[in-house]
């Protein structure tokens, strides 16, 4: 049995792109008959001329995503030259867009690997604050960016999570007189912790109509007054333990909060 013919797959970056659109095309064959073999991070003439070389040996043809206009049209004419059948899968997609964008491409190379990194890294962090939140799993709070401590009802939750869109892994750790703060806490640096305070009023009147929205009357010991003097009191000797920086939180929206967070981690 003969050799099976090749698909040499170009790329400017890792190739990944080219190679899936290959290998939709020849599934539609049903045939199996080529093999692929990838060739990334082509940046000159001398790699595409190779290319072409062990394609005429192989009976191959070439699979490219270039976005360089200048190597784009070089591979296109030295196939032709040689007689490869070449599919330019970047280049009509660009020019298509172009016209109806009316705004040059930027021709940056791996663009598309760039974006999934990007995704990736904004599923591994909110992943992480679902993972350690609430105190949850203390092991959390070395490996977070940011520690967000609190007495409960400050929206550490929410906060983890829209911070976590901006791919920044974020643990956060409810303070209760009742039970001692993580030792991990006073073990990491003060700047990766934030303390969120809020006045005892406004905290009054957040828990006593989560307490309604549940069904319970507003006068549990949730929503005591005294109580939440206790919590706050207990949550200042936390911090000033700590030594960290603190946000009051008291009328503020959780986007607020984020935004002055994230200018925060950016200084």
């Amino acid at each position: 049995m003969g050799e099976k013919p090749m698909v040499y797959v170009l790329s400017d970056s890792v190739g990944e792109t080219a190679e899936l659109v290959i290998k939709a095309g020849l599934s539609q064959f049903n045939h199996g008959e080529f093999k692929i073999s990838r060739i990334p991070y082509v940046e000159d003439r001398e790699t595409i001329d190779e290319s072409i070389q062990l394609a005429k040996e192989h009976n191959g043809m070439i699979g490219f995503t270039l976005v360089d206009p200048e190597l784009r049209s070089y591979t296109n004419e030295q196939a032709e030259r040689h007689g490869i059948e070449a599919i330019d899968i970047m280049g009509p997609v660009l020019a298509s867009m172009e016209r109806v964008i009316e705004h040059p491409p930027r021709l940056e190379p791996g663009l598309v690997h760039k974006l999934d990194e990007d995704y990736f890294k904004r599923v591994e962090a909110i992943e992480f604050a679902v993972k350690y939140d609430d105190g949850r799993d203390s092991r959390g709070i070395a490996r977070a960016d940011i520690v967000l401590i609190g007495v409960s009802r400050t929206s550490k939750t929410p906060l983890s999570q829209y911070l976590a869109h901006k791919r920044i892994k974020v643990a956060n750790v409810p303070i209760v007189p009742e039970v001692d703060p993580p030792e991990e806490l006073f073990e990491v640096s003060p700047d990766k912790c934030i303390g969120l305070h809020i006045n005892s009023e406004k905290l009054n009147e957040i828990r006593r109509e989560r307490l309604k929205a549940l069904g319970l009357g507003d006068q549990a010991t949730y929503a005591n007054m005294q109580r939440i003097e206790q919590e706050l009191d207990y949550f200042n000797k936390v911090v000033e333990k700590i030594g960290c920086p603190i946000i009051d939180v008291s009328n503020k929206a959780v986007e607020e909060t984020a935004n002055i967070i994230s200018q925060m981690l950016k200084r």
